[in-house]
């Protein structure tokens, strides 16, 4: 009878604590957390994820002990990390929504969870996707939006707020603010460079963050100083790189030379240690760096690479790709000696990238891909850029840190995203493969845990078998 009693207390004992186990969504056991922000691997770590976050890390045996889930994965050989950031993208063309639309899952089978697109003429349409997206409507990633950029007026740009004067200017501002934007963005095709300045003083004005390119005839520094929060593209930098910046820009401001010939000066007149200072002084002001490297890559290059066999080029739609066409014709026609400079230039403006970084300048990784970009795939572009990011002088894990740390850092939402750690959201990826080693193992993705959701291998398979189908249809 004693016997019998204790068996029957150490049944009700073991339903005890199993009732009283805290129940998650997503176990995760024995995988291997790469620890972007301090270089390492730690292994044999279990992972809770209760709903969107992370709810607790530990050893598989305290973890056993305190929680319980009906999806337990067995990350066994495997690595996790947080998923992937691309801070310049593109959606536009306003023919083409529906293959723009197509997009989305690209990034999702990707491992990317965010994405900031920088200005296009179909601002409706990517305010709509992103609503749906947060509202777990439509699969995609979350979307950060500049809505139609500033411009001077007759801009080359399609979709642009052109702007003449300050009135204009307080305008579009207006506009912006009723679209709920997430930051702003300005370029330089036609803005005047003093109504240029003020944009981004009116702009931080009213809480934005602002970026863009920069007119050819002040200096970096001027634009920084008035408030810009980030360059986009490295090619920009060439001018606060050379020791004759200012004379450069003067004699472009007087009209006394064209945009190639100050290229061709400040290609000539490099400085590495007025860059560093110039630099420093870029990072002490809290202006990023948004280099863009792998599409300058693919267009300057297009003499020596045929990417027109790549096979990604099928989950794009027709139409959208035919819009490469104007970047390849134009490549087309150089020269031999168009298409030499155009190499040098590149290589200079990469070689930057180190100096940049070890100035302390946060640098932000963007693609740059989309519609109009030749061959700069949406999705897969992230991982290539990253690639580049390495081949021109940065570490695996520096590379890492400008996507996955530094991209929501510049929306303020470092303690949401940017580490696998106890209460950060759960948009994470499992890799067969450790990205600290080799940065190409990123793209060796096993499973996307999205929004607290798992989708394995299957799922992302599927999702670009339904962008192929949706393509199918288009043609």
């Amino acid at each position: 009878m004693k016997k019998y009693t204790l068996l029957v207390c150490s049944l009700l004992t073991v339903l005890l604590v199993q009732s009283q186990s805290l129940q998650a969504d997503i176990i995760i056991q024995n995988i291997s957390i790469v620890d972007v922000a301090n270089n390492k691997i730690v292994t044999q770590q279990t992972i809770v994820i209760q709903q969107d976050r992370i709810k607790a890390i530990g050893q598989i045996n305290a973890i056993q002990k305190k929680f319980s889930a009906k999806l337990i994965i067995d990350g066994t050989g495997k690595f996790i990390m947080p998923s992937l950031w691309d801070m310049h993208v593109h959606f536009g063309g306003d023919t083409l929504i529906a293959e723009n639309k197509l997009l989305l899952p690209l990034y999702t089978a990707m491992g990317i969870s965010h994405v900031r697109d920088c200005a296009g003429d179909i601002s409706d349409s990517v305010i709509a996707w992103k609503k749906a997206i947060q509202e777990n409507k439509l699969q995609g990633p979350n979307i950060f939006t500049s809505g139609p950029k500033l411009e001077g007026i007759h801009s080359i740009w399609p979709g642009d707020l052109e702007i003449g004067d300050e009135a204009g200017l307080s305008k579009a501002l207006d506009s912006l603010q009723k679209l709920q934007v997430d930051f702003v963005k300005i370029t330089d095709n036609t803005l005047e460079p003093n109504l240029f300045l003020k944009s981004i003083q009116a702009a931080r004005k009213r809480g934005w963050q602002v970026t863009g390119h920069i007119p050819a005839t002040m200096t970096v520094a001027t634009y920084a100083n008035a408030g810009l929060s980030a360059i986009e593209h490295i090619g920009y930098l060439q001018r606060a790189a050379s020791d004759k910046e200012d004379s450069i820009t003067q004699l472009r401001a007087a009209g006394k030379i064209n945009n190639k010939e100050a290229a061709v000066l400040y290609l000539n007149t490099f400085n590495k240690e007025v860059a560093i200072q110039k630099f420093k002084n870029l990072a002490a002001n809290g202006t990023a760096v948004v280099p863009t490297i792998n599409g300058s890559f693919k267009t300057t290059y297009l003499d020596q690479f045929d990417f027109t066999k790549d096979d990604y080029l099928r989950y794009l739609g027709p139409a959208l790709k035919r819009t490469y066409a104007w970047r390849i014709n134009r490549a087309a026609n150089d020269n031999a000696e168009a298409i030499q400079f155009r190499h040098a230039n590149f290589e200079a403006a990469a070689s930057l990238l180190p100096i940049l970084y070890k100035a302390g300048v946060t640098i932000l990784a963007g693609t740059d891909a989309g519609y109009l970009n030749s061959f700069n795939y949406p999705g897969l572009g992230m991982h290539e850029e990253l690639t580049m990011m390495v081949k021109y002088g940065l570490t695996p894990r520096e590379a890492l840190l400008c996507s996955v740390v530094n991209g929501p850092a510049f929306f303020g939402l470092q303690n949401d995203y940017g580490a696998v750690a106890e209460h950060k959201k759960a948009d994470l990826i499992i890799l067969n493969a450790n990205p600290l080693v080799q940065i190409q193992n990123t793209r060796t993705i096993d499973g996307f845990i999205r929004n607290g959701k798992y989708l394995d291998r299957k799922n992302l398979d599927n999702l670009l078998q339904h962008v192929l189908k949706e393509i199918s249809v288009l043609k």
